[in-house]
């Protein structure tokens, strides 16, 4: 089937080439039409905090909730209970009710707007109502509220939004990343080609690939909620993965064009060949985001669906588009023969490629020193891993943000004039057994009073009823931040304590919201299933690796191997972030919370681009058994053969992730430094030394498969090219043959 897709792609490529081109212009036409949407809201279905914002729907709140206008006097400027200054400010409010989409404006002056005007009299804000859910919310919409206050600006105050206002023109691009990240791997690739068309293949198929996945992406966005963060991760992961997928099949290529196979037929195998692998590879990445749907939550789906788009975006480009570029440059991307030297066997470039340049010399160091290298090996992924066992999952906040922007400007404000708790007030709703009266009735009184007397409650305001007198709701403001750990303790606090104790025998049926109390479930949710998580993509990984092989042996081994890099990742980001250790180097104040969210996509992720680099391994070493039967020179002839190539590949994926770390997003940053951490290690430790040293000293006990799982098994063939199957290994000697007669080996040898 792969061979005859490629050759098909190979015979049309202008056809092929104008249709991914078509492609390109629909996708990027209709986000000029429609627009890219993202938002950071978080839906948690069955929690507290859903359970309490759904019952905004009583006191029909708009559709974004009320937005803070952030009002600064600067010293020299009159406060903002001056005459001249009020008057000013409530021309400004009245100027915002007539931006589009303002629903309506309350003043600091206004009774409902009572503890919106700080002790001094210099901050306060304007809460402004819209008619759009805070995805909908765009940086234009944030531009003409802040020129509308105009009339404050004049009058010496500084003006900043806050909340999904700020988020909205916050927003950065991305941009400067991937023009960096394409900068080194065209570098990389024009060191390690030799050849400046050859180097710009990979770069064009993972361009057009990011331009179409972040397009779908942001199509995606007005059909369910996609954070700014995935699209992020997408474009990373994307962008890294079609450039490693087009090196692996241009390496191919160029291997069977120097033997001197036609370019059509030399495309049509590369795909056969190569490109299943990269099929293989990329379905394995796809799978492994798919467990993240056992989570549970809204958020995991949109974070895997997107990178899942880009990923299957990328494999589609480097089956189809790419050999159809391989036909049309082949003259061009065929190596320059040196003159006296036989055209090398395709059929074996893999076994002596790089044989006695620098990863032949390592495989055979590593093929006579396994012990000692492996258990090197095992010790220095233990001391990365080693801080992994504090991590925590945490909460960021504004306050996490960079300094300057305007959600940061915005929390420092409010927090100086009211107490950090004042940036993520909780929200606490009641459903009344029977209507109340009033604010002071009985049923609300004793609630308000149980509220105030909590310990970590800064201040409560007066009960809010609905319209239909059965929901009271009361926004409470903590002592501390929203991301500080003692706010997650005041809400389990009132929700375990306060509420029960103050509702006891009425009846009423209590839940507390807001930001704080959100994240919270959110992680609570988060440690609850990743057990779940964890244990499903190791399965199918182990589980896809056993169909690809048929070796039980190194199904489980690589599995295992794949965590070692995720382990060591781990611990990377626990004393960088968590503990603070170089975050002036990456851009950062000090310690930030990891959300409990990037643990668990960071697994998935790096659990799918481990299996990369595993099957193309694997492929060359099964490969090399089939032929010769020797499992210690197989390991040799592998590792000597793709060692090159993977820490070329490796390189170049190390380079885009690194790129990111120049994001001002705290969770941007995880990812860029998690992820290339992980791949460095698992590119050179994990596949250079662990994977081949525990192979020679499993020997021939890797490819060991019982009778009746081998006639259970479909053959797949992931090292085949269609150029016809290998050979079984001959019979091996009698010192290295199985001892158990029931037991077959991959290939037909026993």
């Amino acid at each position: 089937m792969f061979l005859s897709v490629g050759r098909w792609c190979a015979r049309r490529p202008k056809r092929i080439l104008a249709t991914w081109l078509l492609l390109i212009a629909l996708s990027t036409g209709a986000v000029a039409v429609f627009g890219k949407v993202t938002t950071e809201a978080v839906t948690i279905p069955g929690s507290d905090s859903q359970a309490a914002r759904d019952a905004g729907a009583a006191f029909h709140d708009s559709a974004s909730g009320r937005q803070p206008v952030v009002l600064y006097a600067p010293p020299g400027a009159a406060p903002l209970t001056s005459p001249e200054t009020k008057r000013a400010v409530e021309a400004a409010a009245r100027a915002v009710e007539d931006v589009p989409h303002v629903v309506a404006v309350t003043t600091p002056y206004d009774p409902s707007g009572q503890g919106a005007l700080s002790a001094d009299g210099r901050t306060g804000y304007l809460s402004v109502e819209l008619d759009l859910s805070g995805r909908e919310i765009a940086a234009d919409t944030t531009r003409s509220i802040v020129d509308a206050t105009a009339p404050a600006t004049g009058a010496g105050l500084q003006v900043t939004a806050g909340g999904d206002l700020a988020a909205a023109e916050d927003k950065g691009s991305t941009g400067h990343s991937e023009i960096i990240g394409l900068t080194a791997a065209f570098a990389i690739l024009a060191v390690g080609f030799g050849s400046l068309v050859a180097a710009g293949v990979p770069l064009l198929i993972g361009a057009i690939g990011l331009a179409i996945s972040l397009s779908v992406i942001g199509l995606v966005g007005h059909l369910m909620d996609m954070p700014s963060s995935g699209t992020t991760i997408a474009a990373m992961i994307g962008l890294g993965v079609g450039i490693d997928y087009t090196l692996f099949c241009l390496t191919r290529f160029r291997e069977l064009r120097a033997a001197g196979v036609d370019v059509q037929d030399a495309a049509a195998r590369t795909t056969a060949g190569s490109g299943k692998a990269v099929a293989f590879a990329g379905c394995a990445v796809i799978t492994a985001l798919a467990g993240l749907a056992l989570g549970g939550l809204p958020l995991l789906h949109a974070l895997a669906l997107a990178p899942g788009i880009a990923v299957l975006v990328a494999m589609a480009l480097t089956l189809t588009l790419l050999p159809a570029v391989l036909a049309l440059l082949g003259r061009w991307l065929t190596p320059k023969a040196h003159a006296g030297e036989p055209s090398p066997d395709p059929a074996r470039s893999g076994e002596t490629a790089g044989r006695a340049r620098g990863w032949g010399r390592a495989a055979e160091f590593v093929a006579a020193r396994p012990w000692r290298l492996l258990l090197a090996g095992l010790a220095l992924t233990g001391a990365l891993a080693l801080p992994a066992s504090q991590l925590t999952f945490g909460q960021l906040d504004a306050g996490d943000k960079a300094a300057g922007t305007s959600s940061r400007t915005a929390y420092d404000r409010l927090a100086d004039a009211f107490g950090p708790g004042a940036n993520g007030p909780l929200q606490v709703t009641a459903e009344l057994t029977s209507p109340a009266s009033g604010p002071g009735d009985g049923q609300v009184s004793s609630v308000t009073e149980a509220l105030r007397g909590t310990h970590g409650v800064a201040t409560v305001a007066p009960a809010q009823l609905s319209t239909d007198k059965r929901h009271v709701r009361w926004q409470v403001t903590p002592t501390t931040a929203p991301g500080d750990p003692a706010t997650a303790g005041l809400v389990r606090t009132l929700r375990e304590q306060t509420l029960p104790q103050a509702t006891a025998g009425s009846g009423q049926i209590t839940h507390v919201g807001g930001m704080s109390a959100v994240q919270d479930d959110l992680n609570e949710r988060l440690a609850r299933r990743m057990p779940v998580v964890v244990g499903f993509v190791l399965a199918v990984a182990a589980l896809l690796l056993l169909l690809a092989f048929r070796s039980p042996v190194i199904a489980v081994k690589a599995a295992l191997m794949n965590l070692i890099s995720v382990a060591a990742s781990y611990g990377v980001l626990t004393a960088v972030f968590q503990w603070g250790w170089g975050t002036s180097l990456i851009g950062l104040e000090g310690p930030v919370p990891i959300p409990g969210y990037v643990p668990l996509l960071m697994f998935a992720v790096l659990f799918g681009l481990s299996m990369d680099y595993e099957v193309f391994l694997l492929s060359a070493v099964r490969a090399a058994y089939l032929r010769r039967g020797d499992n210690r020179e197989a390991v040799i002839s592998g590792l000597a053969g793709t060692g090159r190539i993977i820490t070329s590949a490796a390189l170049i994926m190390v380079s885009v992730f690194l790129s990111y770390l120049l994001s001002d997003d705290p969770v941007v940053k995880m990812f860029g430094l998690g992820l290339a951490t992980a791949v460095a290690l698992d590119a050179t430790v994990v596949r250079g030394v662990l994977v081949p040293s525990t192979m020679v000293l499993l020997g021939r006990a890797n490819w060991w498969l019982p009778g009746w799982l081998d006639r259970l098994l479909p053959h797949m063939d992931v090292e085949d090219d269609g150029h016809g199957p290998e050979q079984p290994a001959a019979e091996a000697p009698d010192e290295d043959r199985a001892d158990s007669a029931d037991l077959t080996l991959t290939g037909g040898a026993s």
